[in-house]
């Protein structure tokens, strides 16, 4: 019987590199939030025709959420740390040129390239911290620390956007990058580990990368038009159409090739799948959930965006405390008992929210129902997460966190289609009582995604059993059957 090698010891360095992992992650997701309040600026000072002011965010998102799972794949064959920095640069130089745009195709040209830097920044990051960390309790911690930072920056844009906006103009909520893109190019090579790439013959898949993006990319568009357009007119069915028809496309792609961008059994994996879908969930309902809240709070009680930004502050701190309590729980119980608690929070939250009244205020309406939401949020990502990540090989880490990350922004982009589908359908009238209904209809909307996501975790998730846990508590989160 021959004897173990010895266990090699943990970069003491580690959790300085997930710093700076995470401090690039915050970057993408506050930039991606911040320029909703700055919108006003920008159109009336680079004369966007009233309609057009959208793509300042359509843009980025498009190109954010189309080429994820590219961008991860460029971390499996090209190496995980060299493309985050590459990207971390491009997404730097982009903001430069946000700021210093002189005419709206400047910027919405400025914010695509953004968007594509963001998709190779969010997967490559991921895979660098999935090698960073021995799956078990560390990366479970290193998850819930990376979901946390995530929900903060989304709240952090709200606070910080409006304040910089009105007392430095709106070119500086990009130039606000700039230190932190030089902060992770300075420090990065030195911090953080390079990652395994796939042995053999680098091959890429562009037959592949160009459908599974255009799919996307029309999906993302099809649910973000629709509000304006209408669910059922042909614009949105042929988009739809499309994309389903571009996926049939993909899968036949990617059954032949003999390098795929997305090798198909990784889908056999009900854990990677259960995963996904429960992602997909989780950021219709998180994304929808905080739409309704902004509206109502500025439409219905008149906050304004500073004012609504601190007082939602609750749920993002919420959302932190539940991201970091799951991760220390997930080894003890699994994933699955977190995933059920977090989405019985969210659909809780969500329908003490429906209580909201035209005449209510921030302690009667909506304080309670941010505190159980904001619970549920960090539990559901940390579970999803987990599940969705968890078992990938060192060589696919790249691939399966795009793949994650784009469910996640096609979630988004759903939620808040539907969610303002609902409660502009259900709105009654122009003042303050007609816009409640349209926002309590909102409410359960989201509510119902909540409950769909609850009977995913039960029944997607059911097959794996108390060994799943026992595993979990012990150098394993959740193991993968292949």
């Amino acid at each position: 019987m021959t004897p173990r090698e010895p266990l090699a010891a943990p970069d003491p360095r580690r959790w300085l590199a997930l710093t700076l992992l995470v401090a690039s992650f915050f970057m993408v997701i506050v930039d991606s939030q911040i320029v909703m309040l700055a919108l006003p600026s920008i159109e009336s000072e680079l004369g966007f025709s009233p309609g057009g002011v959208q793509w300042v965010m359509s843009a980025y998102l498009l190109s954010f959420g189309g080429l994820l799972m590219f961008g991860g794949r460029t971390a499996d064959l090209l190496g995980g740390r060299r493309m985050f920095l590459f990207g971390t640069a491009l997404f730097g130089l982009a903001s430069v040129l946000c700021g210093l745009a002189w005419n709206d195709s400047v910027l919405i040209t400025a914010r695509v390239v953004q968007g594509v830097a963001a998709a190779i920044m969010t997967p490559t990051a991921m895979a660098v911290l999935m090698h960073t960390f021995a799956e078990g309790p560390e990366r479970n911690k290193a998850l819930g620390i990376w979901t946390g930072v995530g929900a903060f920056g989304a709240t952090a844009a709200l606070l910080i956007g409006g304040p910089i906006t009105d007392g430095l103009g709106w070119e500086w909520i990009f130039y606000i990058n700039v230190p932190v893109v030089v902060a992770v190019l300075v420090l990065g090579p030195r911090l953080l580990k390079t990652t395994p790439v796939q042995d053999g013959r680098r091959r890429f898949d562009p037959a592949g990368a160009v459908t599974i993006t255009a799919a996307i990319a029309l999906l993302v568009y099809a649910v973000s038009e629709a509000p304006l357009v209408g669910w059922g007119s042909g614009q949105t069915v042929g988009m739809l159409i499309g994309a389903a028809v571009l996926l049939v496309i993909f899968t036949v792609i990617e059954n032949r090739s003999q390098a795929p961008l997305v090798p198909l059994r990784i889908f056999r994996s009900p854990t990677v799948v259960g995963g996904n879908i429960l992602m997909l969930i989780v950021a219709m309902t998180v994304y929808g959930g905080a739409l309704i809240t902004s509206l109502y709070a500025q439409q219905v009680l008149g906050y304004s965006a500073v004012k609504f930004g601190l007082s939602t502050a609750i749920y993002a701190v919420m959302s932190i405390i539940g991201a970091n309590v799951s991760a220390r729980l997930v080894a003890k119980v699994g994933y699955k008992p977190i995933a059920i608690a977090g989405m019985t929070l969210l659909a809780g939250g969500l329908l003490l929210l429906t209580r909201i009244d035209p005449d209510g205020g921030y302690w009667s309406d909506l304080f309670f129902g941010l505190v159980v939401f904001g619970s549920g949020i960090g539990s559901t990502n940390v579970a999803a997460s987990i599940a969705s990540l968890t078992g990938a090989k060192p060589e696919e880490s790249g691939l399966v966190s795009g793949i994650n990350n784009a469910v996640f922004q096609i979630g988004a982009a759903l939620g808040i289609a539907i969610a303002s589908s609902v409660a502009f359908a259900a709105t009654t009238g122009a003042d303050a009582e007609g816009l409640n209904d349209g926002f309590q209809a909102g409410f359960l909307a989201t509510a119902v995604f909540a409950l769909a996501g609850l009977a995913t975790a039960l029944l997607l998730l059911l097959h794996r059993d108390r060994k799943t846990s026992s595993q979990g508590a012990g150098k394993h989160s959740v193991p993968v059957h292949h």
